[in-house]
């Protein structure tokens, strides 16, 4: 076994090694970092996280809100649920 497989899979988490930072992405980093009192790890991975959707002020919707007014009117399906809109008087005596 490759000795980087064996430590990588001794590893709970993936590490990277970024180059090439420029100075104002470094600088606003850093400023962020400090802003929030986080370490540059911190904010590098939650910068990350949040520009690829995984941020944790993502809020994840699970209602119907999305089909709000996407209704199409379509007779054949007014036909088959006819029956349902149809009051029986004597269940409401």
């Amino acid at each position: 076994m490759q000795a980087w497989i064996a430590y990588n899979a001794c590893m709970k988490s993936v590490q990277y090694t970024i180059r090439g930072i420029p100075e104002r992405l470094d600088a606003r980093i850093r400023e962020r970092a400090a802003e929030e009192g986080k370490s540059l790890n911190e904010t590098v991975l939650q910068v990350l996280k949040a520009g690829l959707g995984f941020g944790a002020d993502q809020v994840r919707y699970d209602d119907l809100d999305d089909l709000a007014g996407t209704w199409i009117h379509d007779p054949e399906f007014d036909r088959a649920v006819e029956e349902m809109d149809r009051i029986d008087p004597e269940l409401w005596k």
